[in-house]
């Protein structure tokens, strides 16, 4: 390897600038994600684990909350620099595969150029920090094999444990990489007492999650469950799950993790290609979520930048890196909110693409992952006219009930502001931290049908309509004061659990 690459080049860092600056610019915009409403309420709940979710976003979270508070640009700060670290490590990979200046910054800017981990790195979710664990953690993996240090199996296993404790699909990575060792020539790296403490180290950190989900039941296993039954998630094929993967990862960028994918089964580091494979065969048949592979891409965009800087085409350089760049440039708007509303559907409708369906819901004018950032102050200010207008010593023993975390969350957000309690809900871990005090006596409901709280209350009272124009149409919800239940909260907090 020449001394050019043992150094990481500045093309790197001035994209993870770039990248940086981006997600810093569009954060600002339209509002809160409904899973960031979510995330928030675990950060004010730390725990060692949750029913949906492993417990290290609840940590990023409240770090967050402490040093920077609640508005949109704290709350993703942390994401927005994961994206920037995330391009920096797929540079450093392409160095460690043996990659020169052109390679380093090819792989970087395919990084960034991907619409898939734009939106990724966009708000406080899992999905911004799960790439990292699984960069970092083939980076080490290839540190192996090139310079036969198993020592490095210990950081291996602390930075896959700690994976696991920010997303369970690390159990996936960790896995293929793995079985794609065994199934290469380099297995014989794996017989060695370093593998074992690093074995060791991983379920150390794991641990205290794993303990808590047995205390549970694993309910993690039980929403998954729940969620492959109730239809919600759009059914895809082999084909159409990879067509959308090259969507998401930007067409023009196929070229380089297809090659890197190439590179890889027909040299030194079939390891890598094969626990691509297998990571992707898993997914597609466990749950083909498009998002659940992208952490898996940028080590072949890096393996694939390595191979195309070895063309001997040199024409081929600044073509590539252009057409990728203004293909990043073209999707962009697709995967982060850096147009105004009208202005993006004007031009998704000339563009004729839209994002692609992840749920079956049905949409408004914006797709889910942009609709699903509008509507919730609105939500909190009908639910704090009603509670406001109640006597003082009744608001002391009214709840406010959301059907899913969303409209919890938004109350839990937006309603210090309006003089509103925390909101109470059966839907994921709200579901655990139960009813608190309340009795049920008098409870504002968002988002449940007349009917059926009528079967439940004595008196039910229309109170007002909760809508925005970009808003998912679901969270388009009546709102009812609900006053004498008809049975005792204790009896009916089982029956409205909600894990899906």
């Amino acid at each position: 390897m020449n001394k050019a690459a043992q150094r990481l080049h500045g093309s790197v860092f001035a994209l993870a600038a770039a990248k940086l600056l981006l997600h810093l610019y569009a954060g600002r915009y339209y509002g809160y994600f409904t899973d960031e409403l979510y995330n928030l309420d675990l950060a004010r709940h730390m725990n060692w684990g949750y029913v949906d979710v492993a417990p290290l976003i609840g940590v990023v979270g409240r770090v967050e909350l402490i040093l920077f508070g609640d508005s949109l640009s704290a709350i993703r700060l942390f994401s927005a620099f994961a994206g920037a670290a995330l391009v920096l490590m797929t540079g450093a990979m392409a160095r460690e595969l043996g990659g020169g200046a052109f390679a380093q910054g090819l792989a970087a800017l395919c990084v960034l150029a991907a619409p898939g981990l734009l939106a990724a790195h966009h708000f406080l979710n899992v999905n911004a920090f799960e790439p990292l664990f699984w960069m970092g953690c083939a980076w080490l993996l290839v540190r192996i094999v090139n310079t036969g240090n198993t020592k490095l199996w210990i950081w291996f296993g602390v930075l896959a444990g700690l994976g696991l404790e920010m997303k369970h699909s690390m159990l996936i990575f960790g896995f293929a990489l793995i079985a794609g060792l065994l199934l290469t020539r380099d297995r014989a790296l794996l017989f060695n007492r370093w593998l074992v403490l690093g074995g060791l180290a991983a379920l150390l950190f794991f641990l205290p999650n794993l303990l808590w989900n047995g205390r549970h039941a694993f309910p993690f296993l039980e929403v998954q469950a729940n969620v492959r039954r109730d239809g919600r998630d759009v059914g895809m094929g082999p084909l159409a799950f990879f067509a959308q993967e090259t969507l998401a990862m930007m067409p023009l960028g196929a070229p380089v993790w297809v090659a890197g994918l190439i590179v890889c089964l027909r040299g030194r580091y079939r390891v890598l290609a094969w626990a691509w494979l297998i990571a992707a065969a898993i997914i597609v048949a466990a749950s083909p979520r498009i998002y659940y592979l992208f952490p898996a891409f940028p080590m072949l965009f890096a393996a694939g930048a390595a191979g195309f800087e070895n063309l001997r085409a040199r024409w081929l350089r600044p073509v590539s890196c252009a057409l990728i760049a203004a293909g990043g440039i073209l999707l962009a708007p697709m995967a982060i909110p850096v147009l105004p509303p009208e202005t993006f559907i004007r031009y998704t409708a000339f563009l004729h693409i839209q994002q692609p369906r992840i749920e079956t819901h049905r949409l408004g004018p914006l797709p889910q992952l942009f609709a699903d950032q509008f509507g919730w102050e609105e939500m909190a200010a009908v639910v704090a006219r009603k509670f406001n207008a109640l006597p003082p010593d009744v608001r002391a023993r009214t709840a406010i009930f959301g059907q899913n975390f969303g409209q919890a969350g938004a109350i839990d957000l937006f309603g210090p502001r309006y003089g509103l309690p925390p909101a109470i809900s059966g839907h994921q871990n709200y579901f655990l931290w139960g009813p608190r005090e309340y009795t049920g006596e008098s409870v504002i409901v968002m988002g449940d049908r007349r009917e059926v709280l009528e079967r439940l209350f004595t008196s039910v009272e229309y109170v007002g309509r909760a809508e925005h124009r970009y808003s998912m149409p679901y969270q388009h919800i009546e709102i009812y004061y609900c006053t004498g239940m008809k049975m005792s909260m204790a009896e009916l907090w089982p029956k409205i659990k909600a894990w899906r």
